[in-house]
């Protein structure tokens, strides 16, 4: 990504970079509409974005805090539902 301007289609990684975000986090924001990938991908393709929308989403204030607000509660609930399952597993009584 070091170049004087952006390609016009930025990869999962790339967005990801701009936006100061965890590659990982993109497919939570594109979940919860805050990103739109160009065309329509099938769910297993790559996505690529417009990079005239990341940056415009990288230098608003308010779209930045959604997006925060929105990735923290994805995490919480996926590690909240990870610790249920894990406390389930573990039987609450040994026999002797």
């Amino acid at each position: 990504m070091n170049c004087r301007r952006l390609p016009a289609r930025l990869t999962t990684g790339e967005a990801a970079i701009v936006l100061g975000f965890q590659e990982h986090d993109i497919a939570p924001l594109v979940a919860a509409k805050l990103l739109t990938p160009l065309g329509k991908p099938a769910p297993n393709a790559p996505k690529y974005f417009a990079s005239v929308d990341i940056l415009t989403a990288a230098e608003d204030r308010e779209w930045l805090s959604q997006a925060t607000r929105t990735l923290s509660k994805h995490w919480h609930g996926k590690n909240e539902r990870k610790r249920v399952t894990r406390d389930s597993a573990v039987p609450l009584e040994i026999a002797a």
